[in-house]
């Protein structure tokens, strides 16, 4: 019988992906997923280190686990992800009952480093790697098809090397290091052939993909290809239905990406554009490269190749030296951007950064109510965006139960969700069970400021992934 493993992960998509590639490579090696965590022999936590309080959570959840530990024999505690490409042997010494810890380059290792636990060996492995064979990872098991049927993420670079004076990521992810184009189309290739439909490529600093290799004029030698190319290509491979990336940088996009959401079927209408602030002053003190008027030519310029497009964005308040004019600034621009949804977060003091020393810190009062004060914009934003949507027909790809169901509901008519081309959550009822990786056509009938609903108009095949459903069905 095998043993069986469980995985908590916290933080952005490059975390969740770095969960299922770990979760593949315990397939590889014979584990299996647990039920829960108290059927698991095997517990491994993945971490964040954007904000201090996902390090808190951590540390709160190492002392709870010292007890799931020691509750039965032969039981394995592994921490890994950015967390653990900081603190490496810190954290062994700081909580006697970690078994070993593993950084963002040593995935490939977690397999070896569970086996030496089981022999008694506590390790840290948190050696930055420059090599692609941190990329070389097995194909996904028959048994493991990922936690999001007909979707899966593609990483296509890792690291960072701007140095924005809050993020740790060049810290935790290293330096910028892209795939050969090859290896990516070859994954994509095989994903698709096992039924993935939706792709989307990840990077920290996404759409610098090829970047330094371009610079260099060695392109060919090191594999890669111009972004937009690069996407081009994927758009190509047969069964690609969608085709997404995230997170780009603002000042990487090139009329070659800008033209690519005009002329490419497969990439979708949406992109995740972080902002940070809308300040020129705090932007500076951010090291973001740009200032407010070249974000919003970069929103013209994509909106003139893609009118339909839809933005969303990161923002930050209460960045040291932030004054009520700057925060002002931001106000202003997120309207004039429009964004459909952003993700707004209180400045949080990273160890390492330059930001820790800037004088001027903002009252933890004062952030606070200028975060409620743009979470209140953001949510009228997105609200009247749903609602301009309400009338329209869309395709919207099953993910499961949705958030909003009744508890208990479930089954035949239970409420489920999806995404539509503009990753907009769709919540909807269906007269009989679909599987996630589903394809539906709905009529948005309703707006919420979180999401819309959607009434069925036709269930579509998506092989292999639909149930009994061979032709495109009538339900309304």
């Amino acid at each position: 019988m095998p043993r069986r493993y469980h995985v908590r992960t916290y933080g952005c998509q490059m975390n969740l992906h770095d969960s299922e590639k770990v979760e593949n490579l315990l397939h590889h090696a014979g584990w299996r997923p647990a039920d829960g965590v108290d059927d698991a022999e095997l517990l491994l936590l993945n971490t964040c280190s954007i904000r201090e309080k996902a390090e808190h959570r951590l540390a709160s959840d190492l002392g709870v686990l010292r007890e799931w530990r020691s509750q039965a024999p032969g039981r394995v505690l592994g921490v890994g992800g950015c967390v653990a490409q900081q603190e490496g042997d810190a954290l062994l010494r700081r909580f006697p009952h970690l078994d070993f810890v593993f950084g963002t380059h040593n995935l490939r290792l977690v397999p070896e480093l569970v086996a030496a636990a089981g022999a008694g060996a506590r390790r840290a492995e948190t050696a930055e790697s420059r090599s692609q064979e941190r990329f070389d990872l097995p194909e996904r098991h028959p048994a493991f098809r990922g936690h999001s049927p007909g979707r899966a993420w593609l990483t296509v670079m890792e690291g960072c090397d701007l140095f924005c004076s809050f993020c740790i990521v060049p810290r935790t992810r290293g330096r910028e290091i892209s795939r050969p184009a090859a290896a990516i189309l070859d994954e994509a290739r095989t994903l698709a052939e096992g039924g993935v439909e939706e792709l989307t490529l990840l990077g920290q600093t996404v759409n610098a993909y090829g970047r330094h290799d371009a610079r260099r004029g060695r392109h060919e030698a090191a594999g890669s290809v111009p972004f937009a190319e690069l996407l081009a290509q994927l758009d190509a491979i047969p069964g690609v239905r969608r085709l997404r990336y995230t997170s780009p940088h603002p000042i990487f996009f090139d009329e070659g990406l800008i033209r690519a959401h005009a002329e490419l079927e497969t990439l979708q209408p949406h992109v995740h554009l972080p902002l940070q602030s809308g300040s020129d002053r705090v932007l500076e003190r951010m090291r973001r490269r740009y200032d407010g008027a070249q974000f919003l030519r970069l929103v013209e310029r994509l909106r003139a190749s893609r009118p339909d497009l839809a933005l969303t964005s990161d923002l930050i308040v209460g960045f040291p030296g932030e004054t009520r004019a700057d925060f002002s600034e931001t106000l202003r621009v997120v309207r004039e951007a429009g964004f459909v949804d952003s993700y707004a977060f209180k400045y949080s003091p990273r160890p390492g950064t330059a930001a820790t020393e800037l004088p001027d810190r903002v009252p933890a009062e004062e952030a606070q109510e200028r975060l409620e004060e743009l979470q209140t914009l953001q949510r009228a934003l997105t609200l009247a965006y749903h609602r301009r949507r309400v009338g329209e027909t869309v395709e919207v790809l099953v993910e499961g139960p949705s958030r909003k169901r009744e508890p208990g509901e479930a089954g035949a008519g239970a409420q489920l969700q999806g995404r539509d081309p503009y990753h907009r959550v769709v919540n909807f009822r269906a007269p009989r069970a679909l599987r996630p990786g589903a394809w539906v056509r709905l009529g948005l009938v309703e707006a919420t400021p979180h999401s819309l609903i959607g009434e069925l108009a036709g269930v579509q095949p998506s092989a292999p992934l639909a149930d009994e459903i061979s032709q495109p069905v009538d339900l309304s």
